[in-house]
């Protein structure tokens, strides 16, 4: 139970640092175009910081392995969540991005959603799901890649020369829901583990759906999400990213791997609540970037200052 914990944080941490250190290094890379994912993938490979933030996305999704094998979905899940505070820190920090008070509202809320999903655990009672009926899986991914992607090419052609810019809120959604995928094949690829029988594991998890799952939604997330990350801010696209995707799990993964709900009604009531209000959140976020204030003076102030001094 402690080592999933232990996990769950340090996979946080090795998210939070590599989403930084790409949004820095797609800062220095020509415009990338999902259009064009060969060219756009050849820009990324030769960036020396992107590829190390890559690296540390990597260990993120190694951690999960263990999460997944030593914790129930929603409980992951919750805890993936909790990483939304450091990443915003390290934003704030390293790249100077700044958080409306809007925005700061709906963090604050999504931390009190993530509460009432975490009291609504019963650490006695919570089952660790095995696995899943590979046509629900595929049926459940196919639904929900080609979800993401329509989501994804919808707000490109809303956006235009004059159209104002995207706030990031609907490329986090259509990459959460990607990446939810991603979390769906990792579960799937953690129950097949077995470390005293390596040639059974193996085979057993080249006959499942979910490492080939993990090439599509790899190679979709990466142009999906370094597109959106190079077009918007990473303390907005991450965590409306990060909150998508747990929530497709945490509701998704709980149905298809046979992980029951509570039965107490009160932690049942929790459970849904919190979902409910992080969906609420992402639904209330504004889809395009609020004009800055601007520092210039009216030129009619301007003129009475002049003619004061």
């Amino acid at each position: 139970m402690w080592w999933g914990v232990a996990a769950a944080l340090f996979a946080n941490v090795l998210y939070s640092g590599g989403f930084v250190l790409q949004k820095r290094a797609l800062g220095k890379l020509p415009g990338l175009d999902i259009r064009r994912p060969a060219h756009a993938v050849r820009l990324l490979l030769g960036s020396l910081p992107w590829i190390g933030g890559s690296l540390a996305l990597a260990g993120g999704f190694a951690a999960q392995l263990v999460v997944y094998r030593t914790l129930p979905i929603a409980v992951a899940q919750a805890l993936f969540i909790s990483g939304l505070v450091l990443l915003l820190l390290m934003s704030s920090r390293t790249l100077g991005e700044r958080t409306s008070g809007r925005e700061r509202y709906a963090m604050a809320a999504i931390v009190a959603a993530l509460l009432m999903v975490v009291f609504s655990l019963d650490g006695s009672g919570e089952v660790i799901g095995a696995d899943s009926p590979p046509p629900l899986i595929l049926l459940l991914s196919g639904l929900s890649i080609g979800a993401g992607v329509w989501v994804y090419v919808a707000a490109d052609r809303r956006g235009g020369a004059h159209a104002a810019p995207t706030s990031g809120v609907p490329y986090g959604v259509a990459v959460g829901l990607v990446y939810g995928v991603s979390s769906l094949a990792i579960k799937g690829v953690s129950a097949h583990l077995d470390f005293h029988d390596l040639p059974g594991t193996a085979a057993a998890i080249l006959t499942s759906p979910y490492p080939y799952l993990l090439l599509v939604t790899g190679g979709t997330g990466l142009v999906l999400s370094q597109t959106a990350l190079q077009r918007c801010r990473a303390s907005l696209v991450v965590p409306v990213c990060t909150t998508t995707s747990c929530l497709y799990t945490a509701t998704l993964g709980t149905l298809a791997f046979g992980e029951s709900l509570p039965d107490d009604p009160l932690r049942l009531a929790l459970r849904v609540a919190g979902a409910l209000l992080a969906v609420a959140v992402l639904l209330a976020l504004p889809s395009t970037e609020q004009p800055a204030p601007s520092t210039e003076q009216p030129l009619a102030e301007k003129e009475v200052s002049h003619e004061s001094g």
